[in-house]
């Protein structure tokens, strides 16, 4: 039987700062904590290993986003052919994430791309894909926030 992690509170704070900035020395962690250093790394071991911390990753500014447009793509697939459809979107490099979600739609994938011409075409190939039963996208114009 595969016990279920439970986050408690300094695990949720640990974690918010992490979000923040993911290279912050874990002395500097563990003075906004209040506790040991130790305590922190024995933490990020414990969140690591459960698989609760994926990966540590860099967040690129907009200025070395400018030029690449982001896409929401909605999609209605047959339900019988939703894990190969995902597959088949996890094999399109410009799907930066696919995400399961409730609706009339299933799934939403954002997409990166340099161009309208290259959406262009990522989208017909989403719409190509064996099970996609139909899409609706929307170009991102602006970013006002993100918290990733």
């Amino acid at each position: 039987m595969q016990r279920v992690f439970q986050l408690d509170d300094m695990d949720r704070r640990l974690l918010a700062l992490l979000r923040e900035d993911a290279r912050t020395p874990t002395a500097a962690l563990a003075r906004a904590l209040q506790v040991a250093r130790m305590t922190v790394v024995e933490r990020l071991k414990r969140l690591e290993k459960a698989g609760i911390v994926a990966g540590y990753t860099v967040r690129l500014s907009e200025d070395a986003l400018r030029g690449r447009m982001k896409v929401h793509a909605l999609l209605r697939a047959d339900p019988k052919r939703g894990e190969a459809v995902v597959q088949a979107l996890h094999a399109i490099s410009q799907v930066r994430a696919v995400f399961a979600i409730s609706g009339i739609f299933d799934y939403m994938a954002l997409i990166e791309a340099e161009t309208t011409g290259e959406i262009d075409v990522v989208l017909d190939a989403i719409g190509s894909i064996d099970g996609v039963e139909g899409t609706q996208s929307a170009i991102v114009l602006s970013t006002k926030f993100d918290r990733h």
